[in-house]
C-alpha cells in the first residue's frame, strides 16, 4: 500500500472504540531503505486548556495495526500505558 492510500483515513482504537485522529494529521516513522513503517505518531487532540502548551504525542506502534479498510484503520492499544513522546 502506498502513503497516499492512507492519507485521510480515521485511526479508530478496537480496544475502546476511540476516535484516535486521522492519518494526515499525524507523520509516521519510516525506514528509509526498506520503506518499512515502525509507528503511526499522532498529535493530541487540542482543546482550550492546552492551546499555548506544546502537546505530547501519542506513538501508535505499527504492530497494534489490526486492519486497514478504505475509511478507517483499526488499531488495537491499550490506552490505559499510552506510549507518549
Amino acid at each position: 500500500m502506498r502513503l497516499g492510500e492512507l492519507i485521510g483515513k480515521e485511526i479508530v482504537n478496537l480496544y475502546d472504540g476511540a476516535r484516535l485522529g486521522v492519518v494526515g494529521e499525524s507523520d509516521l516513522t519510516i525506514d528509509a531503505e526498506t520503506g518499512q513503517v515502525y509507528s503511526i505518531i499522532l498529535p493530541r487532540r487540542q482543546s482550550l486548556l492546552n492551546l499555548w502548551v506544546e502537546r505530547p504525542q501519542l506513538v501508535i506502534p505499527w504492530e497494534a495495526v489490526k486492519k486497514i479498510g478504505s475509511e478507517v484503520i483499526v488499531v488495537e492499544l491499550d490506552q490505559t500505558t499510552p506510549r507518549f513522546r
